[in-house]
């Protein structure tokens, strides 16, 4: 009986050591050296350990390496797949080179993926940004975005960093519980449509201790976007936290479910903000935001709902936003703005907001309490918080 006993033991011991492997893919063993370009070695090395039996590791060393437009997809037969990188990996500066990609890195349809390590990733951006000409063109040609993670299940990217991005640094789409964990984005503050994190229809979306300075949205929400926290992120330069901008086309996805706490913004155009377009077809709801203890220091607009927003005067005013803004909380909200109005909520004349609320909201400007600037919103106040003010502007004032 005990001989028995001993082999049965030894025999689920030894299934949960292979159970447990994890197979390692050095790139070097693919031809991906130091000072070379690694392109074909990380897809070959990708391809290896999607289709092998245990959990892979693609492994990239210390060193400085070369890198054009990759994609890593799956669905893989391994049960989980790592990049682990400490080198830093440089994009082609050349637009034509990343071959109109949409991303530089792109990963999609995999469960239980991981990028890790202390790598930087340099998207080499200001040798681009001279070609983004969407200022000027409605119909301008997107660049090249720096991480794109499509339909990815139970994630994890964590201690990397993502430099010079040629447009947003990270787009996140379609994904299920994916976590953001002590990352760092940085561009020049006069970049383009460098956006930190862009998240597009995913649900459990978690972003936490993480630094991002860019020359736009610091994290931005579009439509479809569900149950996302944003915890201990510090933003700025850029233009803030920012849901939208949303409203622009007629079939969009609701969003809903976002908490933004314990962070702080610094030197921005905006610290957290709501963003629609008027005169659009869309229709969507807003509902459950929550944005609560965040530090502002020399934030332009600090608190901002703006239902009449619309770039480079490309739409129409005086049509009102059909999106719908419901349960908006900001509470301790303190700091210092950039601006006399550091509450702006400007509502839809068409869908007022609803059950907006302002909680211990105690910004200054030049040492003096901020004014709120309102319209279609009658905020609950609670504690100390500005006093709305009627504000006239386009739609929102009529």
């Amino acid at each position: 009986m005990k001989i028995i006993t001993c082999a049965l033991f030894v025999f689920l011991a030894s299934s949960i050591v292979v159970t447990g492997q994890k197979k390692v893919y050095d790139i070097a063993t693919y031809g991906g050296l130091p000072n070379g370009d690694i392109t074909q070695a990380l897809i070959k090395a990708w391809k290896a350990a999607c289709t092998g039996r245990y959990p892979g590791r693609i492994f990239i060393k210390k060193g400085k390496y070369r890198m054009g437009d990759v994609q890593l997809k799956g669905p893989c037969k391994a049960r989980s797949i790592e990049i682990y990188s400490d080198g830093t990996i440089e994009a082609p500066g050349d637009i034509a080179l990343m071959h109109g990609a949409p991303q530089w890195i792109r990963v999609e349809y995999v469960n239980h993926f991981t990028l890790a390590g202390h790598g930087i990733f340099d998207g080499r951006g200001p040798a681009a940004y001279h070609h983004n000409t969407c200022s000027k063109n409605v119909n301008c040609k997107m660049l090249t975005m720096n991480f794109g993670f499509s339909f990815l299940n139970n994630s994890v990217i964590r201690d990397v960093t993502s430099k010079d991005s040629k447009n947003f640094h990270v787009n996140v789409l379609g994904c299920n519980n994916i976590a953001f964990k002590n990352i760092k984005i940085t561009a020049p503050e006069d970049s383009p449509n460098t956006d930190g994190i862009h998240i597009g229809r995913s649900n459990g979306v978690r972003i936490r201790n993480t630094q991002i300075a860019t020359g736009d949205d610091c994290i931005s929400l579009g439509d479809g976007s569900v149950n996302v926290l944003v915890e201990g992120v510090t933003c700025g330069p850029g233009h803030g936290i920012s849901v939208g901008s949303v409203g622009k086309f007629k079939h969009e996805e609701p969003i809903h479910g976002l908490t933004v706490k314990n962070c702080t913004i610094s030197n921005t155009m905006n610290g957290v903000r709501i963003k629609t377009w008027p005169a659009e077809p869309g229709t969507i709801s807003i509902t459950k935001m929550h944005f609560e203890n965040i530090l502002m220091k020399n934030v332009s607009n600090p608190v901002i709902i703006d239902q009449e927003y619309c770039p480079w005067n490309q739409c129409n005013k005086k049509i009102p936003s059909k999106v719908r803004i419901s349960d908006v909380t900001f509470k301790n909200i303190r700091g210092t703005s950039g601006t006399k109005e550091g509450v702006t909520l400007i509502c839809s004349a068409g869908v007022p907001c609803q059950n907006v609320k302002l909680s211990n909201v105690k910004l200054t400007y030049r040492g003096k309490q901020v004014v709120a600037k309102c319209a279609n919103a009658m905020p609950i106040v609670k504690g100390i918080a500005p006093a709305c003010q009627r504000a006239r502007r386009g739609a929102a004032a009529a």
